[in-house]
């Protein structure tokens, strides 16, 4: 064996050995790692409350599914500067509603964007009126796209007495639109059995909600899709809670995303 095929030989097993430990998302544009990081491992027992509470063998599947998002959708930063422990609580507010359904992804999904402060509709962090922190974009060039506010999003996920998470809540509209429309309904999930009682579902809670009588956020109270979207932040962020109060509710969000989360959190 002549001088080159030794060195050949050699910068072949270094290649492999790199493609082994990373891979390089051609959306993305960021080293993925192969093996789950420790350091990522250890915030997101800290930090993610569903993770945590997960058995051992489906945190593993949790990791592995942060990695394929994280492969498969950019996350950029517009006027702040990110970094893994940002695109961690990302992947992992797009987890979450999914879990229960290892077959799907985001197809639609291309890019998050991260903004330094809440935003108006018009997408300006730097003017009045700015009370949205997060949004699926619709039309155009921000069809494909999520927008949060980074601080909003980093609280979603430690304050975890409280029923918000604008992580999941934006997700969840994905969610929904994985039939075709966002429209609170996700006919992908629901049989034609489940629809009727989920939509009298709605009028009552949201009668209740706006009478005063719910701690649920009124915020739910402005449409169906809206009300999905807030009644799946509390199933996520306070699954024991919402099945003392809203048994109901609970029950029906259960078999939508295929989990009772009241009996592992």
């Amino acid at each position: 064996m002549n001088l080159f095929t030794l060195i050949f030989a050699a910068f072949l097993l270094a290649m492999l050995a790199w493609a082994f430990y990373f891979s390089k998302s051609k959306k993305s544009g960021l080293e993925i790692p192969k093996l789950f990081p420790s350091n990522w491992r250890s915030f997101l027992e800290n930090e993610v409350q569903f993770y945590s509470k997960l058995p051992s063998g489906e945190k593993l599947r949790f990791e592995s599914d942060v990695l394929e998002f994280l492969k498969r959708v950019k996350i950029t930063g517009v006027k702040c500067e990110i970094n893994d422990e940002d695109r961690l609580l990302v992947a992992s507010s797009a987890v979450i509603p999914i879990f229960a359904f290892p077959e799907w992804q985001y197809n639609s999904l291309c890019e998050v964007l991260l903004y330094p402060d809440l935003f108006t509709e018009k997408f300006d962090f730097t003017g009045d009126h700015r009370y949205t922190s997060g949004m699926v974009g619709s039309g155009g060039a921000m069809n494909n796209v999520v927008i949060f506010s980074k601080p909003a999003l980093w609280q979603g996920f430690d304050n975890k007495s409280d029923k918000s998470n604008v992580g999941i809540h934006e997700f969840v509209h994905l969610f929904d639109k994985q039939d075709g429309s966002i429209d609170g309904i996700p006919n992908i999930i629901m049989n034609h059995q489940m629809v009727l009682p989920w939509l009298h579902m709605i009028n009552s809670t949201t009668s209740e909600i706006i009478s005063g009588k719910s701690d649920i956020n009124i915020y739910g109270a402005t449409n169906r899709q809206e009300f999905l979207a807030v009644v799946s932040e509390y199933f996520f962020e306070r699954p024991k809670l919402l099945k003392k109060k809203h048994p109901e509710l609970y029950q029906i969000l259960s078999q939508v995303f295929k989990t009772d989360l009241a009996s592992k959190i």
